[in-house]
């Protein structure tokens, strides 16, 4: 037991924990999963703490354990990126999939995603859809390894993004899914989790049994 990590997984604007789901039965049995649920989405109950982006931000950097491998879709990206920022110590690695990595993608050709979200989701808070953050130039801090998962079709988050940050990052690697949309963790799981199960077995070789682990 000692040898197991914690793998955090935070989810995208939906909030959706059912995402992981797929993915998460699909992992390795050596590592713990938790995933981080976001007070007012995805059917969880409101915190009146929490009435802008910062404090969402503060809610899920606090509710992160230390020493966890994060996994994170798209907008949870941001806040992975935040842990790592603040907290370095805390993180030992990041699984980032389709997201912005809290860059701003002005620079780039998205797909504007916002109408149809206040269209599906028009309980939750303006401010979510209004935030704008940018981590850009603090990216190069981030000394721990990182995985990036990116779809080739993706309109919300184009590959550009993904190469864009894996040049920012100091030990970044990008891995493509063909075919793969905004949605891959879910709809490519399979993929995702054999390419997240060769991260996870060169970051801990010790959880399977490894010689060479120091």
């Amino acid at each position: 037991m000692a040898h197991m990590k914690k793998l955090i997984f935070l989810p995208g604007a939906s909030g959706s924990v059912d995402f992981w789901q797929p993915l998460m039965d699909l992992l390795p049995a050596q590592h713990e999963k938790q995933i981080i649920a976001y007070p007012g989405f995805g059917g969880y109950a409101k915190n009146q703490d929490i009435q802008n982006f910062q404090q969402l931000t503060d809610y899920v950097v606090d509710s992160i354990p230390s020493k966890s491998i994060l996994i994170a879709q798209s907008m949870g990206g941001i806040f992975a990126i935040a842990k790592a920022l603040r907290q370095p110590e805390q993180v030992l690695a990041l699984v980032l999939i389709a997201t912005s990595g809290g860059i701003d993608l002005s620079q780039f050709n998205v797909q504007d995603w916002r109408t149809d979200y206040q269209r599906q989701y028009p309980d939750y808070p303006e401010w979510f859809m209004s935030s704008k953050v940018d981590y850009e130039a603090a990216l190069s801090e981030i000394k721990i390894p990182v995985l990036l998962i990116w779809g080739d079709q993706d309109p919300i988050s184009p590959l550009a993004v993904a190469q864009h940050l894996q040049a920012k990052f100091v030990h970044a690697q990008l891995h493509i899914i063909l075919q793969g949309q905004h949605d891959l963790a879910q709809c490519h799981a399979l993929e995702v989790s054999q390419v997240m199960g060769n991260f996870l077995k060169i970051l801990t070789p010790e959880a399977y049994g490894s010689k060479n682990s120091a």
